[in-house]
């Protein structure tokens, strides 16, 4: 069991930056960690993933070159740096887990969620 608790979620005008953090209670070493974001009115959807050993990265084609995910075993913790936000990148965002090797991108591969950190970009 794991539990995910993200932060740094706030609001910024477009093209700045922002990090997310994404605290587990466990060891996650072994999981694959995801980020996913859920725009009013919308889907949740991919944004990131990255692997156990952090030696892989899958992005969505919406954020590749401006989102870089990063991992931190020894801390636990998973981060999601953001530049050149746009308004399109306003959501909650989400930390997920999953105990497979691969860099899945539905949401329903994943067994573990944090509740979610709202990002606001505004024009």
């Amino acid at each position: 069991q794991v539990e995910l608790v993200e932060s740094g979620g706030r609001s910024v005008q477009a093209g700045n930056s922002l990090r997310l953090s994404c605290a587990a209670s466990g060891r996650i070493s072994s999981y694959t960690m995801g980020w996913f974001r859920q725009a009013p009115g919308k889907e949740r959807d991919f944004v990131a993933a990255i692997h156990s050993s952090g030696a892989r990265t899958n992005y969505a084609d919406s954020v590749k070159g401006r989102f870089t995910v990063s991992r931190d075993n020894a801390k636990n913790t998973v981060y999601l740096q953001m530049n050149s936000l746009k308004p399109e990148d306003t959501a909650v965002y989400y930390c997920a887990a999953r105990g497979g090797l691969l860099l899945k991108v539905r949401e329903t591969e994943y067994d573990y969620w944090g509740q979610g950190t709202q990002v606001t970009v505004s024009s």
